[in-house]
């Protein structure tokens, strides 16, 4: 059976559901919302137990419903993912969870979209919000072959129970790598290997969160997009995680240069016996089902312009410095899903 709509939108996670929430505002009528998961939220319901917002409260709201609570706080990835479902529940969409898209593809001028469960639905604009965080990364380290220890990414770390009394080490140099090995040192050996010395930001400069000084300095929607991909890693801190990483002798080490059967050989020299290794090294962009769409380059990286793809009545929502800093964030997707729709209403 086909079915039809003015706009589908491919994921509800923050992305996604930003997206929907601004479709009507644009003249879009009807919106589909397709998602693999069995719930909306996107990433979010699959992060670490402990992962805590960099943004306060007031800072993590999407379009039309702010976060709830004290604005000041740093809320916590469960209080996300219960922001997100009640978000979903007040938009006018047709949300269909546990529909996992495996094509868009061009028809009759319009856009057939396929799920894997033989569904077909047609529209003539899609939107892609799959987001940043679909496809984790781990580097193809010399010797990971060959490593008989516990290796995951990130994306399957839950919390450190498991690995008490071991001896881990935390590949990578930002938030989420700080914030893993900080709370592994209370219960493992750690140390953090990273390819430069962690880029240390004080969360509140001059007793302001540093996401109101984004805001006064309009440096949060600036349109840096290119020089921003050239910045090193930065991780934000109000001194709780080097406090931490310091308490648990948690050492920052360069990264190492192979893995062996039983450990690692650090950049200095010396062989080191290790159980675990946790790679905190991101995730890359990735849009599988608009294969054979002409929207990606040969090595399927999406080809757009803000967010515009290159092929018409298709957007991209949700890529990390689409069009500013805060881009594939709560605060920011939201502009960017407005300036997308926009852009695709007046071509329809």
């Amino acid at each position: 059976m086909e079915h039809h709509a003015d706009l589908i939108v491919i994921g509800a996670g923050q992305s996604g559901l930003a997206t929907a929430a601004l479709a009507p505002r644009h003249g879009f009528a009807r919106t589909l919302v397709l998602e693999a998961a069995d719930q909306v939220g996107g990433s979010w319901p699959r992060y670490y137990d402990s992962l805590t917002l960099f943004s306060p409260a007031r800072y993590s709201s999407l379009p039309g419903m702010r976060f709830p609570g004290d604005g000041d706080r740093y809320p916590t990835r469960d209080e996300v993912v219960n922001y997100l479902r009640a978000y979903a529940r007040r938009l006018d969409a047709d949300i269909r969870t546990s529909t996992t898209v495996t094509s868009v593809l061009p028809r009759d001028g319009a856009w057939v979209v396929r799920a894997d469960d033989g569904a077909e639905f047609t529209a003539g604009t899609v939107v892609a919000a799959t987001g940043a965080f679909r496809s984790p990364y781990t580097p193809d380290a010399p010797g990971r072959e060959e490593f008989a220890g516990r290796s995951l990414h990130a994306a399957d770390y839950r919390s450190p129970e498991p690995f008490t009394g071991r001896r881990v080490v935390v590949v990578g140099g930002g938030n989420s790598a700080v914030q893993i090995a900080a709370e592994l040192g209370a219960v493992a050996e750690t140390t953090l290997a990273s390819r430069r010395p962690i880029g240390w930001v004080k969360q509140r400069p001059l007793g302001r969160d540093v996401h109101w000084w984004f805001k006064r300095t309009g440096f949060d929607i600036a349109p840096l997009s290119r020089l921003l991909e050239k910045v090193p890693v930065s991780v934000l801190d109000d001194g709780r995680y080097r406090t931490a990483l310091d308490a648990h002798d948690v050492e920052r080490r360069e990264m190492f240069t192979r893995l062996t059967p039983d450990g690692v050989v650090w950049a200095d020299g010396p062989k080191e016996a290790v159980d675990a290794i946790i790679w905190a090294t991101g995730y890359r962009l990735t849009y599988p089902y608009l294969s054979g769409s002409g929207a990606l380059h040969a090595d399927g990286r999406p080809r757009h312009h803000c967010g515009i793809a290159t092929v018409p009545g298709l957007g991209f929502v949700g890529i990390e410095f689409q069009r500013s800093f805060s881009s594939n964030t709560l605060r920011g997707v939201g502009r960017d899903a407005a300036h997308v729709l926009s852009r695709l209403s007046r071509s329809r």
